[in-house]
């Protein structure tokens, strides 16, 4: 089974001749989503060449198991892979007959000059990017540098989208807050988020006493079956674990602008929240609390 996003790797591939470089194939998967889809198949964060989707590696490893790409460091179709009937040809035609003359310095120049938000980490702009240009790239990084601790949560969204909140909130280190940080969806598992979140430049801890048990979970239908566990979170799990939160304290004193992370997309039906309550009642607190 080839789902949709896997059809677009290999309908753009295809579209190039079948082989091309990775970083090339990355922003070229970035303009085709960006500028010849309605709703795009990727999302991309800004790193070490500019524009990238992780999830397009975590969807090339499928194909390379079944067969449809060599298992290549560069995006090459399986030889004898027929890509027949898979997609539709048009849309990646007219993203070739676009932009197949720019390879090379000369894309990531295009692609850095048009989108300088995606520029902002990459390790090559200020060596082929003239000053103008330069000054556009700096003025895309995010400013955030006051104090501000946030909580966040990844229900309904991609990794890339989760991971450029991070970002353009200038996040410096995210706290895993679920007892057990494991997840069917792609990305945000304890160990890949991990590893994703440190390739940005961003640290990761895990603090599992502040986190609920799976099995006292179960059940809750509404608001009020919330707020009632999250009552008793707060009179257990959180009056027995002070000092996991002063640990907490401490990691938001040093680094200032720290980021808690579960699952839930609404503070209110996340135990975050009463970690950050918890969090404000320290003497003297001042700062802002942000959940994005």
């Amino acid at each position: 089974m080839i789902n949709y996003r896997q059809k677009t790797l290999l309908g753009l591939l295809s579209a190039f001749g079948g082989h091309l470089p990775s970083t090339d194939f990355q922003k070229y998967l970035f303009l085709f989503t960006r500028e010849f889809e309605q709703e795009p198949s990727f999302e991309f964060v800004p790193y070490r060449f500019g524009s990238f989707s992780f999830q397009s590696y975590a969807d090339k490893r499928r194909l390379v198991e079944i067969g449809a790409l060599a298992d290549a460091e560069d995006w090459q179709l399986q030889q004898g892979f027929s890509t027949e009937g898979l997609f539709d040809e048009a849309a990646f035609g007219r993203c070739y007959a676009k932009y197949s003359h720019l390879h090379g310095t000369k894309l990531l120049q295009d692609v850095y000059r048009r989108y300088p938000y995606y520029a902002i980490k990459s390790e090559r702009a200020a060596k082929i990017m003239n000053d103008q240009e330069m000054s556009a790239i700096t003025a895309a990084r995010p400013a955030g540098a006051a104090a501000c601790f946030f909580t966040i949560g990844y229900e309904g969204s991609s990794l890339e989208g989760y991971l450029n909140r991070l970002i353009k909130n200038n996040v410096k280190t995210l706290v895993d807050v679920r007892r057990n940080p494991l997840s069917r969806k792609y990305g945000f598992s304890k160990k890949t988020l991990s590893d994703t979140v440190r390739k940005l430049g961003i640290g990761y801890l895990h603090i599992p006493e502040l986190g609920i048990a799976s099995e006292r979970r179960q059940e809750l239908n509404t608001q009020a079956d919330y707020d009632r566990l999250f009552n008793s979170y707060e009179r257990q799990e959180l009056k027995q674990n002070g000092r996991a939160l002063q640990d907490l304290f401490n990691i938001f004193l040093k680094d200032k602008r720290v980021a808690i992370t579960c699952f839930e997309a609404n503070v209110c039906m996340c135990h975050r929240g009463r970690v950050a309550k918890a969090m404000s009642a320290f003497p003297d607190w001042k700062y802002d609390i942000q959940h994005i």
